[in-house]
């Protein structure tokens, strides 16, 4: 993440072990690389859960990141995170990549409940999640999103957990 804060793809590319896009270096995402690394200053244990690049099987193509904004929390929450390069939207990866995010929660035992939270006016990720079992139990106040719509359901027990549920 250090390396794309620096815009060294070249670098981050070698660190990462996978062919990461321009996408990894825009305005779009680097947000995300700061607060990431903050966020695992304080608590180095948050690392396994946060971003990962997302890879298509098969042919080995990054085509987003996806991951947790942390380790459950007290109550075992844990909130998913993804986003497709535009490149390579509207193919099913952000479907793809909630798949893999439930199945990891669902193997975790300390993650009991799954949220997601976005904004009223982000029809795709309001779409993505549809089929998963989420249920709308909220709203929220972001500082980078402004309103945000939280939608959570069990981290086990519900479905498939490949958006056909």
């Amino acid at each position: 993440m250090t390396a794309l804060l620096d815009g060294d793809l070249v670098t981050a590319r070698k660190l990462a072990g996978v062919e990461l896009t321009d996408w990894f270096l825009s305005d779009e995402i680097t947000w995300l690389w700061r607060m990431r690394l903050d966020q695992i200053a304080a608590d180095p244990g948050a690392a396994d859960w946060i971003v990962r690049a997302a890879v298509s099987v098969p042919g080995e193509v990054v085509v987003g990141a996806g991951g947790f904004h942390g380790p459950p929390d007290d109550t075992g929450m844990v909130e998913i995170g993804y986003s497709t390069d535009p490149d390579h939207r509207r193919r099913g990866y952000a479907r793809a990549m909630v798949t893999e995010l439930l199945r990891w929660a669902a193997a975790e035992p300390s993650a009991v409940t799954v949220r997601a939270s976005i904004r009223p006016d982000n029809e795709a990720s309001l779409a993505t999640i549809a089929g998963f079992g989420f249920v709308h139990v909220g709203e929220q106040w972001d500082e980078e999103d402004g309103t945000e719509f939280l939608y959570e359901r069990p981290a086990r027990g519900v479905g498939s957990g490949d958006g056909r549920s």
